[in-house]
């Protein structure tokens, strides 16, 4: 017989969660795919496969969540990315 565990989530970890913000690369159609990324290697600091993967599903899907994190670590990142003219949102 197993038994389950049960975890219980602490109001800072809920507060710590909902202080994260997500960062959104849309596809545009001025920028090439080589452009999106190096710009996702330099700027986010992806590998080659995974900002390849990024820039294919925002070509197809139309946008990619590309990056998770506090308001603070998103913030430049959204800055750069805008002033190489690639379309990003912070949600």
């Amino acid at each position: 017989m197993s038994t389950k565990e049960k975890t219980s989530v602490t109001p800072e970890v809920v507060e710590k969660e909902a202080d994260l913000k997500n960062l959104i690369l849309y596809n545009d159609d001025y920028n090439t795919f080589d452009f999106i990324i190096d710009s996702l290697v330099e700027v986010c600091g992806h590998d080659h496969n995974q900002a390849e993967n990024c820039a294919i599903i925002a070509h197809y899907k139309g946008k990619c969540h590309i990056k998770k994190g506090n308001l603070d670590v998103i913030r430049p990142i959204y800055v750069e990315m805008t002033n190489r003219q690639i379309t990003v949102e912070i949600v």
